[in-house]
């Protein structure tokens, strides 16, 4: 028997454990049933999701992917430290794999946990090529469990990718299904006041904008394994069992809060690495990451997982449970949160600094400008510097973020230290900013005011350590992917900060990472909203020098376009 096959058919009988060092993985066209509508996609395997990979830290690995398509795809290791070339980014570390070719992978497995994998190419990803990677480590997990499941989270649309993308251009509104009404201006004028509230419609008007930007596609059905919520994916548990719950967001553009009512969930991995304990009521799962819970179930009954999306506007449900059939109760969505001036303004203006404001100065920013702004419009606005900044992936309290529900404890950045640091704590050599721009009105995202195409590689050395300052300049948040080397999370906690491969800035937010530059060759740095990476928020990065390195200069290119 294949031995994918083999390792495919044994996932399905044991909860975890199941390896194989060689995978057959084809690239297929499917139908994919998400209990709402049914649609043409892609997957692998002859299925979306594609099967969970299960590897040894310290073994080498072999994947045989073949191209059913009659289009060019690519298959993204998200998350792996390997060698640059079988990264799998089109353009950047291999032209692609041609329709009807095998391409195979082989790269040695140097590290554990949770990740996930996915086509880097055109809109292959949210059409619906991705899948989880396990890997298991060579010595004992520092926590302990009796089962585990991987919950993987996907926003599935009626719409293909292309299609998606050419209605955005038309109208970055195109799907947002949340406007504001006159019943809610009447409403908020009882409690604020008429002029006080004509007065905040007209600021969000001059800038072309409305409270409600919090996400760009809705109308999404959530999945939990390829399943939405009435088809209820289910684990099953055996009271007084600590199940893992290995939680991936896969996700073209939705950000999930994620609870069970009725369990405490310990958090002990955030994107793969090992974080020490911290116990939770509810978190928020930014495109791609991934964090691992474990929760400690003592009676024989039901309990849903719920992933409610971060605007309110759709959600994935699953159950655990003793037996199969049972169910639990589904909580209602809460109210979808609203942007507010404070939001633009970093968090440092409030209501009172903003309606300090000449008027004259809010029409100068429209839509473009406060999406794009020079960095000149921006000098004003106190970014945090130094200081950790108050937004709601540090701290709880912002009106992009509600507190758990029924008050409990919800994580924020602040709260993930690392178990067991990776590098040594040093100064930067040097620090990059990285100014994450863009225009909503055109739906174009840019990176310092400069979309991909046009853009120069960023050169790094190989030894050095740099810091880079994300700047936020506008009201999307915007989970940050560099691929091929750990991001180190700036929480204040020195060696103990965090290692991450994808850090959420929020709205006008300052944000630093640091990165130890050990990975020769060409590497893909981008937002990991499809259609913001699409759009051109993205970067090349070249790093130069180091063992055996294969780039001697930044001027090798292609052009990623529109992959993800």
């Amino acid at each position: 028997m294949n031995k994918c096959i083999l390792a495919v058919v044994l996932a399905g009988l044991m909860p975890f454990q199941v390896f194989a060092s060689e995978y057959d993985i084809s690239v297929d066209r499917v139908q994919i049933d998400t209990g709402d509508f049914v649609k043409e996609g892609i997957g692998y395997n002859g299925a979306s999701p594609g099967p969970v990979l299960r590897f040894r830290e310290g073994e080498e690995v072999t994947i045989n992917v073949t191209n059913n398509l009659d289009e060019m795809t690519s298959i993204h290791w998200h998350g792996l430290i390997l060698p640059f070339e079988q990264d799998g980014v089109p353009g950047i570390s291999f032209p692609g794999i041609k329709p009807g070719e095998t391409f195979t992978y082989q790269f040695p497995i140097v590290q554990a946990g949770t990740y996930w994998f996915h086509s880097h190419s055109g809109f292959q990803e949210p059409n619906g090529a991705y899948g989880a990677i396990v890997i298991e480590p060579e010595g004992r997990e520092p926590y302990r469990y009796d089962r585990e499941y991987v919950v993987q989270l996907t926003d599935k649309h009626p719409h293909s990718g292309d299609r998606i993308m050419r209605n955005l251009k038309m109208s970055a509104d195109y799907y947002n299904r949340q406007q504001q009404t006159v019943g809610d201006f009447i409403d908020e004028s009882g409690e604020k006041g008429f002029m006080a509230t004509l007065r905040d419609r007209m600021m969000w008007g001059d800038m072309r904008m409305m409270k409600m930007d919090i996400e760009d596609v809705q109308g999404f059905t959530g999945l939990i394994n390829g399943k939405g919520p009435d088809q209820n994916w289910t684990g099953l548990f055996k009271p007084g069992e600590r199940v893992r719950l290995r939680f991936i967001n896969s996700s073209a553009m939705t950000y999930f809060d994620v609870r069970i009512p009725g369990l405490e969930m310990t958090v002990v991995q955030a994107d793969g690495n090992n974080v020490q304990p911290v116990n939770v009521d509810e978190f928020r799962i930014g495109v791609a990451e991934t964090y691992d819970v474990i929760v400690h179930i003592n009676d024989e009954k039901a309990y849903t997982i719920f992933a409610e999306s971060m605007g309110r506007s759709g959600f994935a449900r699953g159950t655990l449970a003793p037996e199969e059939g049972m169910t639990a109760e589904v909580p209602d969505r809460r109210d979808a949160p609203l942007l507010t001036m404070a939001d633009m303004a970093g968090h440092v203006m409030d209501h009172g600094d903003m309606d300090g404001m000449d008027h004259g100065e809010m029409t100068d920013m429209n839509h473009g400008d406060m999406k794009g702004m020079d960095h000149s419009d921006m000098e004003g606005m106190d970014h945090g510097g130094d200081s950790l900044p108050e937004d709601p992936f540090y701290a709880n309290g912002s009106g992009l973020i509600p507190t758990a529900a029924n008050g409990g404890k919800f994580l924020s950045y602040q709260d993930l230290k690392a178990q067991k640091p990776l590098y040594e704590d040093r100064e930067p050599t040097r620090e990059i900013e990285l100014r994450l721009t863009g225009n909503m009105e055109r739906y174009e995202w840019s990176i310092n005011g400069i979309k991909y195409e046009d853009a120069d590689p960023i050169v790094l050395q190989y030894g050095e350590r740099v810091r880079f300052k994300f700047v936020n300049e506008t009201m999307m948040t915007h989970p940050m992917h560099l691929h091929g080397m750990w991001s180190i999370l700036e929480v204040g906690e020195g060696k103990w900060n965090p290692l991450k491969h994808v850090v959420s800035v929020a709205p006008a937010t300052t944000v630093y990472m640091e990165t130890e530059v050990d990975a020769p060759g060409q590497w893909a740095f981008h937002c990991h909203l499809s259609y913001h990476a699409a759009s051109g928020m993205f970067r090349k990065i070249v790093v130069e020098g180091g063992p055996d390195s294969p780039v001697a200069d930044g001027k090798q290119s292609g052009n990623q376009g529109g992959e993800s």
